[in-house]
């Protein structure tokens, strides 16, 4: 490695931990007094507290890495570009390429890492969270096993295009309460709608107790009378652990299990919730670039600051630029989820809108 680019890269490192671990201090402090009154009122333990911290802490890395990438970025060659050190460089024969290829390669690492991160230890560290946060508000002292944890308000898309939504689930003993599935054709009409106070699993059958089972047409009306049964053997593949785990939202899931969910219901019918979930799995790969693309789009900012107050301007170019970014960013995704853009593309709009921005700006640098 040239002597140049050990230099660069000890001033981006080194910047970049600063914002690193500044922005994860101060994220912790704010949400600490955000719920102060709740934390004293439970009196939760402060082992509790760190516990909870410290399991949080890969869910605030993902998010504020391409930011503090971002910031050291434009600091390091703002202040180089007004030392006039860019100048030399430039008037040595060195192009912007290799002026910044150093950068480029450690945003290419960086992002690397945050996928690694986002998709192996943000779905842990999160499930994690909920349980500690519900074991503060319970006011209890000991973690909740997850044999007895209790699960309310479950909803989940199973085989054979059905939607279920149960009340209650006990996990230690396959118990659901309060369970209502509706059955739709492939053209999403409910063609059943099965509704029962309580539901068992036992020797991999489910058992329903006072059970409702109506049948419609096509128009949405009743095709016989409502059958009841005090207690009868419904046939449903789900089994208590596909309730465990498909109960979840995109960002509680790995990758594989977002693929593997997706292909359990391709064969429902269920194209709504297919199309929201080929939009979370693409962001999943897509996500991690964010700290590359910013990086590229910090670089000839930075190159063409003047003023002298480089931090302030860094500071300032990085809120305006990671702003605008994400709003293009939700917009992209929130059009992604209703159908109007591809997953594919509402997942990378914002990245290929910043990567053109950027490599136009680099283009016409002197």
């Amino acid at each position: 490695m040239r002597i140049l680019d050990r230099y660069i890269l000890k001033n981006i490192l080194a910047l970049f931990f600063t914002c690193l671990f500044t922005f994860l201090f101060l994220y912790i402090i704010i949400d600490v007094f955000s719920h102060l009154d709740d934390i004293l009122r439970q009196k939760v333990h402060v082992q509790i507290l760190l516990q909870y911290y410290l399991s949080y802490m890969p869910i605030i890395f993902v998010q504020v890495a391409p930011f503090s990438s971002l910031l050291a970025v434009l600091y390091t060659f703002g202040r180089l570009n007004r030392n006039n050190e860019v100048i030399v460089m430039r008037a040595s024969g060195l192009s912007i390429f290799q002026i910044t290829k150093t950068v480029l390669i450690f945003g290419i690492i960086i992002s690397t890492m945050v996928f690694w991160v986002n998709d192996r230890l943000v779905p842990i560290s999160a499930s994690l969270t909920q349980r500690i946060k519900e074991q503060m508000e319970s006011g209890s002292k000991r973690p909740i096993a997850k044999d007895q944890e209790v699960i309310t308000n479950l909803y989940m898309y199973g085989m054979k295009n059905r939607l279920y939504s149960v009340n209650k689930f006990t996990v230690s003993t396959n118990t659901m309460e309060g369970i209502t599935i509706l059955e739709h054709d492939e053209k999403q009409n409910i063609i059943k709608k099965i509704v029962a106070n309580k539901e068992v699993f036992k020797d991999n059958l489910w058992t329903f107790f006072q059970c409702i089972t109506y049948d419609y047409d096509e128009n949405g009306q009743t095709t016989t009378e409502p059958r009841f049964a005090e207690e009868e053997l419904v046939n449903i593949p789900e089994s208590p652990h596909d309730f465990l785990t498909q109960r979840q939202h995109a960002e509680y899931m790995t990758s594989r299990q977002i693929e593997d969910y997706m292909l359990k219901l391709s064969r429902s019918g269920a194209t709504g919730v297919i199309r929201k979930l080929k939009v979370d799995f693409y962001q999943r790969f897509a996500s991690p670039l964010t700290t590359f693309v910013m990086i590229l789009l910090a670089i000839p900012f930075a190159l063409m600051m003047k003023k002298r107050a480089t931090g302030l301007s860094s500071l300032g170019l990085s809120i305006v630029m990671g702003f605008l970014y994400y709003v293009v960013n939700a917009v992209s995704i929130a059009l992604g989820y209703a159908g109007v853009l591809m997953p594919a593309v509402a997942v990378s709009l914002s990245h290929i809108v910043v990567l053109c921005f950027s490599l136009y700006l680099i283009n016409k640098l002197p």
